[in-house]
């Protein structure tokens, strides 16, 4: 049975928190949690991030702070350029790795509020992943563990301090369950992040989660607030628009690859969410994609 792993992290020591770049092996972790706040940073790579219910791409200069508890994980596009060069940088810590009070108090304030947000997942764009990309690769070169600490607190307030971000799991729908709830729906998630290009069995879900078909589906209704289906094909579309404007695979291809057994119903599915066919949801990108070229020559 697949499970959403529970991680445990020992920092050594002579530290209070972790720091540690990772080749392509980080991106091998299965969809997991811990108890650490944690903050990944992509430096090279890219594919399907996965935080809570939420998946969508990332790419080089991917920031992500997550808080404890909220299952996760990174997964490569299978491109043997993209597999050989990937890298991140990855910071974890536990919320009294200063003591239990350092960040009441007043100065740290902004920080505290990012600690709170982040059992969302928070994504960070623009100039601030910019520029903390440069903070964290000076980080894991830094041999001072004092310099390493003021590094972080640096990094933290940064963040803290800016407005270019977006809340990922923004219903919170796994990091604020309880213990007894998390244990029941994470290994589905993990079931589904693992299962959703292939035959995804909703019997298997219900007694991942150890309830029946009926008592399942009207369990996760209630938590996620979408059927076990439509979160289904949710994940198979958002594929299969990743492979649509980042390949030229043909469309059956990409519909097989995707999970849909039938190209029709693929074909109704993505016009349904996306108002176009996928033909011309790649032709759309394709032109657009082109354009921006032109204005940026």
């Amino acid at each position: 049975m697949i499970k959403a792993s529970y991680e445990v992290l020992q920092p050594t020591n002579t530290q209070s928190f972790l720091v540690r770049k990772f080749d392509k092996l980080a991106f091998d972790a299965p969809y997991h949690f811990h108890e650490e706040y944690e903050l990944t940073c992509i430096i090279n790579g890219n594919g399907k991030r996965y935080v809570g219910s939420h998946m969508e791409d990332f790419a080089s200069g991917d920031l992500v702070l997550l808080g404890p508890n909220l299952p996760h994980c990174w997964k490569l596009e299978p491109n043997e350029t993209v597999l050989r060069e990937a890298s991140a940088v990855v910071i974890q810590f536990n919320d009294a790795f200063l003591g239990e009070e350092f960040f009441n108090k007043f100065e740290l304030q902004l920080i505290k509020k990012l600690f709170q947000q982040s059992g969302c997942g928070i994504s960070f764009y623009g100039e601030t992943s910019a520029e903390v990309k440069k903070l964290l690769l000076n980080l894991v070169e830094e041999k001072s563990n004092f310099r390493m600490l003021i590094g972080l607190l640096e990094v933290l307030h940064r963040m803290a301090s800016s407005e270019e971000y977006v809340l990922l799991d923004q219903n919170r729908i796994i990091g604020e369950r309880s213990n007894t709830e998390r244990e029941r729906i994470n290994p589905v998630f993990a079931y589904l992040v693992e299962n959703f290009r292939k035959h995804v069995s909703l019997d298997k879900a219900a007694s991942i989660a150890n309830m029946t078909p009926n008592a399942f589906c009207k369990y996760f209704k209630k938590v996620t607030r979408k059927t076990f289906m439509e979160t289904i094909i949710e994940y198979r579309l958002n594929y299969a628009i990743q492979q649509l404007v980042q390949t030229d695979k043909p469309i059956s291809e990409i519909s097989f690859e995707s999970g849909f057994g039938d190209v029709s119903h693929f074909y109704k599915m993505f016009k349904a969410k996306m108002n176009l066919s996928p033909l011309n949801y790649r032709k759309r990108f394709m032109h657009n994609l082109a354009g921006d070229k032109k204005l940026s020559a």
